[in-house]
């Protein structure tokens, strides 16, 4: 949790530490890349035909106005937390270290391609249409402003107005951040799979809805979580084991893909498992069908730490 703590500015739409009010420090004005402002329209039109934001924007109601507020304003802050907590409870010991390092890592690498290729938003295609934008340009709340207006609260509209990163629209992190964690529920819980994609779907369709995003930015994000994880997933994420719900049901874990298995020695090296003390099985001996590791007659907790089948025979 303590690393989500220290992510959390990271993903937040007003507090970055690499946000470009941090460039105006040591960064001159006419250093900065320009702002892409034409590109995003133009591969919308390329791969999908239209303008995809344009269209789920088009009907406006309160309804649907709540409807994209909930994934876009509320669950998308808390659901990295959420998040942790059951990964922590269900999932196998290790686990949630990958999540919040994974997490960290998809978001900064978003954060620098946004500040390298700065891009505008459809919100600013819709106020200003194609003119070029400089970086003395205000955010906009957007669709969220009509949220502001239903509840009669002025929040959405002066936190969005304050954002030191406007133009960073590509890759979306609302996408990036929401992909994450479908990707570890779902390796948690993969009978629940659908749900979750259709929680990413809602999420999506909220983005284009409130013009903060174009699809392209969505896929884009996705992509860059989809590299994260699976890097993670090979060498670093414990697989699950059969018949275990609860993370105090291992006895030992197994980390990476098949072709990937360390020592505890090794996890503490390059993973750090938060000193967390189990012993990795090997696959050859599970997939051999040779017996655990542990002696099921000695309680779990008490004695010695778990060794492994070969330290026994070497022993004997």
């Amino acid at each position: 949790m303590a690393h989500l703590l220290l992510l959390l500015p990271v993903s937040t739409p007003n507090a970055s530490p690499l946000s470009t009010d941090g460039l105006d420090w040591f960064v001159p004005g006419d250093w900065r890349p320009s702002i892409w402002v034409r590109v995003l329209p133009a591969l919308e039109n390329i791969l999908y035909g239209a303008n995809l934001s344009n269209i789920l924007s088009a009907h406006q109601n309160a309804l649907l106005d709540v409807l994209a507020w909930l994934p876009y304003g509320i669950i998308h802050f808390g659901a990295p937390f959420v998040c942790s907590m059951i990964i922590f409870v269900f999932g196998p010991p290790g686990t949630l270290p990958v999540f919040a390092r994974n997490f960290g890592y998809m978001n900064l690498a978003g954060v620098m391609i946004q500040m390298l290729f700065p891009c505008s938003p459809p919100w600013y295609e819709n106020l200003y249409g194609l003119a070029p934008a400089n970086y003395s340009i205000k955010g906009s709340p957007a669709g969220l402003a009509r949220v502001d207006q239903l509840f009669g609260i002025d929040f959405y509209t002066p936190t969005f107005t304050a954002s030191p990163l406007v133009f960073g629209a590509f890759p979306s992190l609302h996408s990036g951040s929401g992909t994450t964690e479908v990707l570890f529920m779902s390796h948690v819980f993969p009978q629940l799979q659908p749900l979750f994609i259709t929680y990413l779907l809602w999420l999506w369709w909220s983005t284009m809805y409130l013009s903060h995003h174009y699809a392209v930015d969505l896929v884009g994000g996705s992509l860059l979580a989809g590299v994260v994880f699976y890097v993670a997933k090979a060498k670093y994420l414990p697989r699950l084991q059969v018949g275990k719900t609860f993370r105090w049901d291992y006895e030992y874990i197994e980390v990476g893909d098949i072709e990937y298995n360390y020592s505890l020695l090794d996890m503490e090296k390059h993973a750090h498992m938060d000193n967390e003390d189990w012993t990795v099985g090997s696959s050859s001996s599970i997939s051999s069908g040779a017996d655990s590791p542990v002696d099921e007659t000695q309680p779990l907790w008490e004695g010695e730490p778990l060794a492994s089948t070969s330290d026994t025979e070497a022993q004997r």
